[in-house]
């Protein structure tokens, strides 16, 4: 056992996302922070959109919203049994509390649910999404309850910490500015499927958008720029969260070809489709951080990122992408045209990718900062 293991050896950690918001980031932590030694049991709900990565060295109980998920996706009625079930779980929560630190990721009813947080113990939670580029004045009012009834918030950026402090009002001290860690579980799962038949037989430059599909995430901007790049073709991959009616449209009429696949795409397939690609695009046009972005830099990537949220600090701070401004269809074209053409270029940002995910980014980094933090809000 190392001595960082040692020092956390017994340390029991209760990591809490009651809606399993974010399972690839819940599991990836847990999984980290159980090797550096400490005893995790992550409380969530059941996943109901595909299987989640099994727990390694962790348990996980599936505490909330059991009737919802038993009822599945399609019940009729569903958020109402959701929003029925949420105050007994939250106050059941209560008795589930029994380690030496609490880490929130979510809170599935935040105006609600900061009055339901057990006060019990040191309470730490993850900023995953600080608030809205414009937030009205209930949204900052209650991310000002939520994140001010912790003991200690992590941002993922220096960005986030920076709006915490001056958008929330949140104390210096009580904000810790640790990394979101690159997904490399993707790049050694024991199964991996092959290429979706409907992405087979590219024979030009991929240019790929992964992930759910949303307004904010600038998928009509895409399109626009992809219609100046030549030599490419586009894929649209993922669950849609929108009407794709008038985008798909508007792809037919573009010189280059464009491939969708909008479904859900389970862990087994993000390998082949990740590597068959050249440059992914992420031209959002508002986010804090994405797990696409870690999944890229997993699988060493080319990357066009928008200049918003934290993305930046990746590109800026470890030249690991280029960086446009969101809204920018000739600015995106130009930055994928570059790339597209010069292998080279692709290459070095491919070998910082992969830097940046072994290193800032790397799980064991950041199970140590967070290791770190419990100490700190436990003494």
């Amino acid at each position: 056992m190392s001595t960082a293991a040692h020092d956390n050896h017994g340390m029991r950690v209760k990591l809490v996302d009651p809606s399993a918001f974010t399972p690839p980031y819940d599991r990836a932590l847990a999984s980290a922070l159980a090797a550096a030694g400490a005893e995790v049991e992550l409380l969530t709900s059941e996943f109901l959109y595909g299987p989640v990565p099994a727990p390694e060295g962790y348990e996980v109980t599936e505490c909330f919203y059991r009737r919802t998920a038993a009822r599945g996706l399609d019940a009729r009625g569903r958020l109402a049994v959701k929003l029925a079930e949420h105050v007994p779980d939250m106050l059941g929560l209560r008795r589930r509390l029994d380690g030496d630190v609490t880490h929130y990721q979510w809170l599935t009813v935040p105006a609600l649910d900061h009055l339901l947080v057990p006060h019990r113990g040191p309470k730490v939670m993850t900023a995953h999404y600080v608030a809205s580029p414009r937030p009205k004045w209930w949204e900052l009012t209650t991310a000002q309850r939520t994140f001010g009834s912790m003991d200690a918030v992590i941002a993922h950026t220096a960005n986030g910490a920076r709006r915490l402090e001056e958008l929330i009002g949140l104390p210096p001290d009580r904000i810790r500015v640790i990394p979101h860690g690159a997904f490399d579980y993707l790049t050694r799962l024991p199964e991996e499927s092959l290429l979706p038949i409907e992405l087979e037989g590219a024979k030009d430059p991929v240019i790929l958008f992964f992930g759910l599909m949303r307004p904010y995430k600038g998928i009509d901007t895409l399109l626009e720029a992809f219609a100046e790049v030549e030599g490419a073709e586009l894929w649209i991959v993922g669950n849609p969260r929108m009407d794709l009616g008038d985008l798909v449209e508007r792809s037919r009429r573009l010189p280059g070809k464009v491939r969708w696949l909008p479904r859900f795409i389970e862990d087994s397939e993000i390998p082949a489709i990740m590597r068959a690609a050249d440059v992914l695009a992420l031209p959002y046009r508002d986010i804090e951080q994405s797990g696409v972005l870690y999944t890229g830099l997993a699988f060493g990537k080319a990357m066009v990122l928008s200049d918003v949220g934290g993305f930046g600090e990746v590109a800026r701070d470890h030249d690991a992408a280029r960086l446009v401004q969101p809204d920018d269809p000739a600015g995106l074209a130009a930055a994928l045209s570059e790339l597209v053409a010069d292998p080279e270029a692709r290459h070095g940002l491919e070998q910082k990718a992969q830097a940046a995910a072994d290193g800032p980014y790397s799980w064991p980094d950041i199970a140590r900062s967070t290791m770190r933090l419990y100490r700190e809000v436990g003494a």
